[in-house]
């Protein structure tokens, strides 16, 4: 794996993964198949046929992540950086709802800053893809965390070259139904 691709926050993440899941677990999330799946940790995310939860259900009201996923990189200064297109810079700054499935940062009932993922865990230290199917969530009030898909409205920030190798956020966020 060519880890200078990788995003610091992936990085940990999957270092993580390889410490308590092992490779089994990494294959769940991301499985490698014959025709050249992504490894876990990159790309868009890959549904485990073994997850136990349904894919997300594409709603009207809720930014697809479709759109989020077409973002590609370039390499500059031996870093990896995101390369919006035009649709998806044009939702910088812009209230947003986004749906997921929710990646706690902390411990906790009840969380203010997590992770919304495109695809479901498979394990709690598992990354089940790259930093486009991703998006930081930070709450005006705590949201009860919750294995099934998680709705919240927000200021959405398309971030162009975060410390942390995120590529979007979303702030003062509420929960919706």
């Amino acid at each position: 794996m060519n880890f200078a691709r990788i995003s610091p926050l992936v990085l940990s993440l999957g270092l993580v993964l390889a410490q308590f899941c092992g490779a089994a677990g990494a294959q769940l999330s991301s499985p490698m198949g014959p025709g050249g799946a992504v490894p876990a940790g990159t790309g868009a995310g890959v549904h485990s046929p073994n997850s136990p939860f349904a894919p997300i259900k594409e709603r009207a009201d809720v930014l697809p992540w479709s759109v989020l996923t077409t973002v590609k990189t370039k390499t500059e200064k031996n870093r990896l950086m995101p390369v919006f297109p035009a649709d998806v810079q044009a939702l910088n700054k812009k209230t947003q709802r986004i749906q997921g499935f929710m990646m706690p940062l902390e411990p906790g009932e009840k969380q203010k800053h997590f992770l919304l993922s495109s695809v479901p865990l498979t394990c709690s230290f598992c990354v089940p893809g790259g930093p486009e199917s991703m998006v930081e969530v930070k709450t005006k009030t705590p949201v009860k965390y919750s294995l099934e898909v998680v709705v919240v409205e927000g200021q959405f920030a398309v971030l162009n070259d975060d410390p942390y190798g995120l590529y979007y956020r979303i702030t003062d966020a509420v929960a919706v139904k």
